[in-house]
């Protein structure tokens, strides 16, 4: 069996999680590339993570920067009380009768007033940054725009920072995730996202130390900073360097395996 890959400078790793901390944890958020999947599909282990999970009756919201098309099926389908898509913008749920419930942080009229807007910046990222391409899921998008950068195609660092530096320039939020450079019009976050889901599905208020998140990315660095119990997939160690919040502790696994060895904590300290 090879041996464990190390983890990055600084990371403590997740095995040293206190009895109290785990104690504490009533919830979990989630983010979904990288963390429950590989090359796009979710990994046994994490599904079977998130099955434990709703047995130990810890909810799982999962966050994402994914369009609400692609993940409409994964609200259904996974145990899992939500997935707030688009980095805040749509939440995704089952409702009572199981059928899917959509809403939106923002109303009708601001989304629309805001398309012209976002396509206006794609038009010109992709004019204007050689090799730049929209992401393949764009389609399922109602209120982002997404370009590829490791799903399908490969932008370097400066193509990103360009990319990045259009978006803002247009008025947009940018984010940079595992595979896409996400943008938006608003004062969403997954932080807000968190925050909304939370309320909305009657979970009362969000108590930060009563929570958990667990990502992969620069994108969730806000989530690391505002909980103090976060935990990073191995595979953050691709992006360690740029991170400015880290997690606070990082697991010795990679995405979903990852999650996975979270998850075994959390739902044996539960029963």
């Amino acid at each position: 069996m090879p041996p464990a890959p190390a983890l990055p400078p600084g990371a403590t790793p997740w095995r040293q999680v206190t009895v109290a901390e785990l104690a504490a944890v009533r919830g979990v958020f989630t983010d979904i590339d990288d963390t429950l999947t590989r090359d796009g599909a979710i990994e046994p282990e994490a599904l079977a993570a998130l099955q434990a999970l709703a047995r130990a009756a810890i909810p799982v919201i999962a966050i994402t920067g994914r369009p609400a098309g692609w993940s409409e099926p994964f609200a259904l389908d996974w145990p899992v009380a939500a997935i707030v898509a688009e980095n805040g913008g749509v939440m995704l749920r089952r409702d009572a009768t199981g059928a899917l419930r959509r809403d939106f942080a923002q109303p009708a009229g601001e989304r629309a007033a805001n398309l012209a807007r976002l396509q206006a910046c794609a038009a010109a990222v992709l004019r204007e940054v050689p090799g730049a391409t929209l992401a393949r899921d764009s389609a399922g998008r109602l209120t982002d725009i997404a370009v590829d950068h490791s799903e399908f195609a490969h932008l370097g660092a400066a193509q990103i920072e360009r990319v990045l530096a259009l978006m803002r320039a247009h008025g947009l939020v940018a984010t940079v995730s595992s595979i896409h450079v996400n943008g938006w019009i608003g004062r969403h976050t997954k932080w807000t996202a968190a925050q909304w889901a939370v309320t909305d599905l009657g979970l009362g208020e969000l108590v930060p130390h009563a929570w958990l998140y667990v990502g992969d990315s620069t994108n969730d660095q806000l989530m690391f900073e505002r909980l103090p119990l976060s935990v990073g997939v191995a595979n953050i160690a691709r992006f360690w360097a740029e991170l400015q919040n880290r997690p606070r502790y990082v697991t010795q696994a990679e995405r979903g395996q990852g999650f996975a060895e979270v998850a075994a904590r959390l739902s044996g300290a539960a029963r």
